[in-house]
């Protein structure tokens, strides 16, 4: 089994969390946690936390890594989000995160960084996107037919992640594709719309995305076009003649 990495490191950003219409945590001395199994969250000083809030649960979790970890219920008026927030014990050989509280990020309203609001997840300060213009030929064909033809991407290279082609509407065959009403949030990047695909009879259910209006740190990808060939390997993607 892996070693296990702990990074607690101060945010230095001004971190604010939004329940119903109370602001829970208010900080600029929040810590953000980095764990190498999968734990990305901020850890608030008690002292910046609204207590009157929280509400001690019964719950208990214990883990051999993580030690214990003791959960409350988050209140505001009649609205209550249970087991909503936690504290850990002290333990040996991990960052000690006495008079620290987390709050789970999906049962708050909103959360924000100075004065923008993010979305879906923490941003890991070291989780990097490069969006570069480029005059290589990439096509994209489904089932055969080929659907996007353009020798002016825009590639997006995010960390850990499949290099993403995104493409000018104007340089893909639009009649092949209807807008749906799913939408998902990035972080990184925005609210992204998304694109059925339809082939000799069939659909690929929204295996193109866009984002209309991205965050000011993504502004390159606005309006363009992104195929998404995990979906259907009938979904392919040439560049400069070459399967990706």
């Amino acid at each position: 089994m892996a070693k296990q990495v702990w990074q607690f490191e101060p945010a230095d950003r001004w971190v604010r969390v939004i329940f119903q219409d109370g602001t829970i945590a208010d900080s600029k001395k929040a810590m953000l946690m980095i764990e190498s199994r999968g734990e990305l969250d901020y850890y608030f000083p008690l002292e910046d936390v609204r207590q009157d809030m929280l509400i001690k649960s019964e719950h208990v979790e214990t883990s051999g890594y993580r030690g214990i970890r003791r959960f409350w219920h988050v209140r505001v008026g009649d609205r209550l989000a249970e087991n909503a927030a936690w504290t850990y014990d002290p333990k040996e050989r991990r960052p000690d995160f006495t008079g620290f509280i987390a709050f789970d990020w999906h049962e708050m309203d909103h959360w924000y960084e100075e004065d923008e609001e993010v979305f879906f997840h923490v941003r890991h300060p070291y989780h990097r996107i490069d969006t570069i213009k480029s005059s290589r030929h990439v096509e994209l064909f489904v089932d055969g037919i080929r659907v996007a033809d353009t020798t002016r991407p825009f590639m997006l290279f995010e960390t850990s992640l499949n290099v993403r082609y995104y493409i000018p509407p104007e340089d893909v065959d639009m009649t092949f594709l209807t807008p749906t009403k799913t939408l998902t949030v990035c972080p990184y990047k925005g609210e992204a719309g998304y694109f059925n695909v339809h082939v000799n009879g069939e659909t690929y259910a929204d295996t193109v995305w866009t984002y209309p209006d991205p965050i000011p740190e993504a502004p390159k990808i606005k309006g363009l076009l992104a195929f998404w060939p995990e979906k259907d390997k009938r979904i392919q993607i040439f560049v400069d003649g070459e399967l990706q």
